[in-house]
């Protein structure tokens, strides 16, 4: 009942907003990824960004100004990712903290002798269990090329949805853990020995710290240059496109983009 009334509250606070087609196409033009959606889905992914935005409170820190290219640029983003699977996965939590570029949590650890090791972490973004997910905001053009901050962040969140933050979300009834694992394992254990190695990845080397990080890189992959993760982990986009329920290097072939001479793994 009280999932029901949410979603009633946030579509109707969703209809009183207006934006232009000129202001959206002003924010997608700096996402060109969205463009690998069937183009039918655009209205879909536009109106599920309002709703997204009449159900989170967006804070800006150390100094950053909320303003609405910020706003649909992110909702555009978070949203991507539940297109299909529906904006209730991300309904036990409501915050969102932007930093203007990256920033510094402190971290604690207690090694095996029970001594504390305190220092401070330089992240790009984090999502907390139940609590908000803290971004950083680059101006201008993202200058970490292939890594989507955004899209990381909420496929953890998406992770947490089944409880530990491992690399497996909740899956969809057609999906099989069983055929997940098969899939996303031998790709982790063959992505940590390439980075292990010392191997130049095309996929952001951050995918070896963790199952949970590897999910999420894959996921930002996905979406952001899919055509490459096909070819390196054809059985992960597979499982992605399955849980997604999207298959964007339909849409990065079909305009062209996609890498030119990619080598497929055996995974």
């Amino acid at each position: 009942m009280f999932s029901a009334f949410r979603r009633w509250r946030r579509q109707r606070a969703a209809d009183r907003h207006t934006i232009s087609p000129e202001q959206w196409s002003a924010v997608e033009s700096s996402l060109p990824f969205l463009d690998y959606l069937p183009p039918e889905d655009r209205p879909r992914l536009r109106r599920m960004a309002l709703e997204f935005l009449a159900d989170k409170q967006v804070h800006g820190a150390e100094g950053v100004i909320i303003t609405d290219t910020l706003l649909l640029s992110i909702a555009l983003q978070a949203c991507l990712p539940v297109l299909n699977i529906g904006l209730d996965a991300y309904a036990d939590w409501v915050g969102i903290i932007v930093y203007p570029g990256d920033f510094v949590i402190p971290r604690s650890v207690i090694d095996e002798d029970g001594v504390v090791h305190e220092y401070n972490d330089e992240v790009l973004g984090e999502a907390w269990e139940g609590g908000p997910v803290l971004l950083s905001w680059f101006e201008g053009e993202n200058p970490f090329d292939g890594i989507n901050v955004v899209i990381h962040e909420f496929a953890h969140k998406l992770d947490m949805g089944n409880g530990e933050v491992d690399g497996y979300p909740r899956l969809p009834a057609h999906l099989s853990a069983s055929a997940w694992a098969r899939a996303f394992q031998p790709a982790y254990d063959d992505f940590c020995s390439r980075v292990d190695q010392g191997e130049d990845t095309a996929l952001d080397p951050y995918g070896a710290e963790h199952p949970a990080e590897f999910f999420a890189v894959m996921s930002e992959a996905f979406f952001e240059t899919p055509g490459l993760l096909k070819s390196e982990y054809p059985a992960v986009y597979e499982q992605l496109s399955g849980y997604f329920g999207q298959d964007p290097a339909v849409g990065e072939a079909r305009l062209g983009r996609a890498a030119p001479g990619d080598q497929t793994s055996s995974l």
